[in-house]
């Protein structure tokens, strides 16, 4: 029972799975609507994970040794929620539905359970999630074929499940838990979105533009020029606000003035997220670019003004083949996961080297890697503070050695540029780390 009652929340308590349309009319062109897409009831499939965690929550009020019978009210509830894009996933032979060839999944983790006790100010933990990315935690709350960057489709479909998720935060969860009757209530973070999904869900222009950073309001080349020092500014709030002055442009000012006032919000936001960086993504980017810097040091760039294709091409296909030879490290088409961890060890910097004909240019490599794998488990380790209490300790430090690094001997690759994720290496995974404790656990 949900204490006021759910608005704009179906009452049928036999709810199973559902049209994923549910909750609006029938208004998607192109597809047969009923085979677009499937999901559960937000409020049914938190009540289904919670039940799943029963024994979980008996056991930690008892490891707390708090009395059972009187922690009947005052459980807190906090859930990751994530949506990505699942690439090709069309029927390679078969004459099902004809429906889009790539579908989107929206699914949720439950984080932590706390308690809040008469006479404390801080809740006490009674459960945490110890694996917060294992695919067992995760749990699918809508499947949908439509292609993630077709807003239309996805914000008709995710427009219910939203609707879901604000009454569920305005009202208290009254379930059945160990036998007694208890309250609940209930704090969402969306904090499971890449980039290029937080800017469609967020109004903000696309990934290519001069406003860099989903977190902050700096453009690329202030991000260039000032490499480290950032924090964190945006909020769907004010997104909401930007947007608004956007549509109405109340000061009467020409395109530019007003993209520069809004700061590059130009569609309307339409789901909260919260601003963080997504783990994956960033060592998938910043591998990326570590792949170029070993290109451009292996035709050493840094002495010549314009290579040619040709050149680049054939600097490429060097560094390809020494990583095949000496590390069995095939190439890929686009950079994925796997390539990207193979990639960023010390074996391959050294490998690397061996192709770099300046001695001086090998060890600013070899520094760059160090800095690079010393920063890197801040952001990818599930609890940072336990994991590598030290690299936190260093992480400005080291972010700023590493800034320093770029803007001198690699000068000629940032200056007046910078990709996304590498500005939010450099800036902001301190801040994130401080906020939530970790990046890795939410983020991933």
């Amino acid at each position: 029972e949900w204490q006021p009652a759910l608005k704009n929340v179906s009452s049928s308590w036999d709810v199973g799975i559902i049209d994923g349309l549910s909750g609006w009319t029938t208004s998607v062109d192109d597809v047969p609507a009923d085979t677009i897409s499937r999901r559960f009831r937000y409020d049914v499939a938190l009540v289904s994970a919670l039940k799943d965690l029963e024994e979980d929550i008996i056991e930690g009020l008892r490891q707390r040794e708090l009395d059972d019978s009187i922690c009947t009210s005052g459980f807190t509830v906090v859930v990751k929620e994530s949506c990505d894009g699942m690439g090709d996933v069309s029927e390679k032979h078969g004459s099902g539905p004809a429906v889009p060839e790539k579908a989107v999944r929206f699914s949720f983790t439950i984080m932590s359970i706390s308690i809040r006790v008469e006479g404390e100010d801080d809740g006490i933990t009674i459960f945490q999630e110890q694996k917060p990315n294992s695919e067992l935690s995760c749990r699918p709350l809508s499947l949908m074929f439509v292609d993630e960057s077709n807003h239309e489709t996805l914000t008709a479909i995710l427009g219910p499940v939203i609707a879901e998720r604000k009454a569920m935060t305005e009202s208290r969860l009254i379930l059945s838990v160990g036998g007694l009757l208890r309250s609940f209530r209930f704090f969402f973070r969306g904090t499971g979105y890449d980039e290029k999904m937080v800017r469609e869900m967020e109004g903000l222009e696309a990934s290519g533009s001069t406003y860099i950073c989903t977190l902050c309001d700096s453009t690329r080349a202030e991000a260039s020029q000032n490499m480290v020092l950032h924090s964190i500014t945006r909020s769907h709030d004010e997104n909401l606000e930007r947007y608004e002055i956007w549509r109405t442009n109340p000061f009467s000012e020409s395109a530019d003035e007003l993209r520069d006032r809004v700061k590059g919000v130009s569609a309307k936001p339409f789901m909260e997220t919260q601003p963080t960086l997504d783990a994956l993504h960033c060592d998938i980017g910043n591998a990326t670019e570590f792949y170029k810097i070993f290109q451009d040091e292996i035709g050493e760039v840094y002495q010549k003004s314009n290579p040619s294709r040709e050149e680049r091409r054939r600097w490429r296909s060097t560094l390809d083949k020494q990583l095949r030879k000496k590390l069995k490290l095939k190439p890929v088409m686009r950079m994925n996961g796997n390539y990207a961890r193979r990639l960023m060890t010390r074996e391959t910097v050294e490998v690397v080297c061996e192709l770099v004909p300046s001695e001086e240019r090998r060890e600013a490599l070899q520094k760059l890697m160090d800095l690079y794998l010393q920063m890197k488990p801040v952001w990818r380790s599930t609890c940072p503070s336990r994991d590598c209490p030290d690299q936190l300790c260093q992480y400005s430090y080291n972010s700023q050695r590493f800034a320093d690094l770029l803007s001198t001997t690699f000068k000629y690759r940032y200056d007046g540029k910078i990709t996304n994720y590498l500005h939010k290496t450099l800036a902001h995974v301190p801040e994130i780390v401080e906020r939530d404790g970790s990046i890795g656990a939410w983020a991933s």
